[in-house]
């Protein structure tokens, strides 16, 4: 069996404001909400209709040094990236549903693309790849 990646952690301030974003925003779907005790919870999230994963693991800043890095886990580089199949749809859905894109859409050779940021300043891309729209 080859390995895979199943689920990506995401450091949050707020279990219930970091699920309404994402599924009121992102049109994901939580996909497992566990109470663990102690005020932890094991939650996952992902696309809508998605079966393949990875998870995003919704992780609750747990002390000062782990909330510092709420919003800048990867030093201000994008850190996830969010493959569509019809880039300009879905751009315009979160746009209107109050995304901030950081970017204009730009073509490269990879695929179409702009940087946006969660609720909590994290960057990602999201992608249209190029062998999607024919080109690869």
């Amino acid at each position: 069996m080859a390995s895979h990646i199943a689920t990506v952690a995401l450091l949050v301030r707020d279990y219930d404001e970091a699920i309404a974003w994402f599924v009121e925003r992102l049109d994901f779907a939580c996909t497992e909400d566990t109470d663990l005790g102690g005020g932890k919870r094991w939650v996952t999230l992902r696309p809508a209709g998605d079966d393949r994963g990875p998870d995003l693991l919704l992780a609750r800043a747990d002390g000062e040094g782990q909330a510092a890095r709420v919003g800048d886990q990867t030093g201000g580089r994008v850190f996830l990236f969010l493959e569509t199949e019809d880039f300009a749809r879905d751009h315009a859905r979160f746009t209107d549903r109050g995304v901030h894109f950081l970017e204009a859409p730009r073509h490269e050779p990879y695929g179409t693309v702009a940087v946006f940021v969660d609720l909590y300043g994290n960057k990602w891309d999201l992608i249209e790849p190029a062998a999607r729209q024919g080109h690869g």
